[in-house]
């Protein structure tokens, strides 16, 4: 499973116009890597990118039999302290996925770097969206360079979705 995996990691907060040109650039990518054979795509079910990718994978989906989306969450609490708005996306992203695991039962202070080389140690490409030297995305986007995969950031493609940077 893991030679046709892709995992997504991205950063929690997009502006509007964020979301619309990465709507479109994560569109282009998925095209590109499932016409390459890849069907399964990892999650981490966090706000911001994550629901992005996830969402547009299941609109892939939709056409396609053999796509999966696996949600990987880090703990159960995920969504503590989340705005009701944002915990229906998550519940209804959750409904619709194929599977998804829970990597710890409780909240621990490492409890995302685990959710993160999760995605990465399952996968064979990264789709990001990475612009700071710093956080989560940018340990994530490092420790899958570091594993060999194939990095894909889409803050890095003016205009060039589907190109993939590495």
């Amino acid at each position: 499973m893991k030679e046709q995996s892709v995992c997504f990691s991205g950063h929690r907060v997009l502006t509007k116009n964020e979301m619309t040109t990465l709507e479109e650039k994560l569109n282009a990518e998925l095209q590109g890597l499932i016409a390459a054979g890849m069907h399964h795509f990892f999650v981490g079910g966090a706000l911001g990118f994550d629901t992005l990718a996830a969402r547009c994978v299941l609109r892939f989906r939709e056409k396609n039999e053999n796509i999966r989306l696996i949600l990987v969450f880090p703990c159960r609490e995920q969504t503590s302290g989340w705005n009701k708005r944002d915990v229906a996306a998550y519940e209804e992203i959750k409904r619709q996925c194929d599977s998804y695991i829970y990597l710890q039962e409780q909240y621990t202070r490492d409890c995302m770097f685990i959710r993160n080389r999760y995605l990465v140690d399952n996968s064979r490409c990264c789709v990001c969206f990475l612009k700071h030297t710093r956080g989560g995305t940018y340990y994530t986007v490092r420790y899958a360079e570091r594993r060999g995969l194939s990095v894909i950031n889409l803050a890095e493609q003016g205009g060039n979705a589907g190109s993939g940077n590495t």
